[in-house]
């Protein structure tokens, strides 16, 4: 039997090698990742995106350090409803609600104020967390593994019984501060973005799903 006075620094000593992994491991494994997709000539770049009109929004601290986007957008339409839910089969995120017009990230995701609504022209935004492990993906780290979509994987939104699917056509990696993305590609499409930081858990950059409506 092993003794208790090695027993403890044994145990300690695997509790610290395990947070280890789980700082290093998230890091190395997005590394691979975008090495990868650059190996096979995916798009990872800030995307061409065409401004239509001024893009309204600055990059900002927000109060739990994660830099979001804070709106003057404009829509055209009201929403009759307060929140709307998202579904990402691949991802198994099922019916996750988001409100209309919220820059809170404290709860869950959020939708950029006067981005577009579901199945609306224009670019729906929205926002959430990534954190350290995958394998932690708590409600706030609803989009820890959104780094696995690939083009042509499907994303799902429901306002008022009516779905409405989205097609993913790019993922880019873009500095915090590239506001740019808050454009639709082109003025009269009907576009989702999908924000969130990487590295996980970190916020050095940004990974933005574009998707278009099906």
């Amino acid at each position: 039997m092993i003794a208790l006075s090695k027993l403890i620094p044994l145990t300690f000593l695997s509790i610290g090698i395990f947070l280890i992994l789980q700082v290093i491991l998230p890091i190395a494994s997005f590394q691979i990742w975008w090495w990868g997709q650059k190996i096979n000539n995916e798009s990872l770049v800030s995307p061409n995106v065409s401004t239509v009109g001024n893009v309204l929004g600055v990059s900002v601290q927000s109060k739990d350090n994660f830099p979001i986007f804070v709106s003057n957008l404009k829509r055209e339409t009201k929403a009759s409803y307060k929140e709307f839910s998202l579904s990402i089969p691949k991802l198994k995120i099922d019916q996750v609600n988001i409100e209309v017009d919220s820059n809170d990230l404290s709860e869950n995701l959020a939708h950029l104020p006067g981005s577009a609504l579901p199945g609306e022209k224009g670019n729906m935004f929205i926002s959430g967390h990534s954190i350290m492990s995958r394998f932690l993906s708590f409600k706030q780290g609803v989009f820890v593994n959104l780094t696995d979509l690939k083009k042509g994987d499907e994303i799902i939104v429901e306002a008022e019984g009516v779905k409405f699917k989205y097609e993913v056509t790019t993922l880019s990696v873009v500095d915090p501060k590239d506001i740019s993305v808050v454009s639709p590609p082109e003025p009269l499409g009907r576009y989702i973005s999908l924000m969130t930081c990487v590295p996980p858990g970190l916020n050095f950059k940004r990974l933005i799903v574009l998707g278009k409506i099906m």
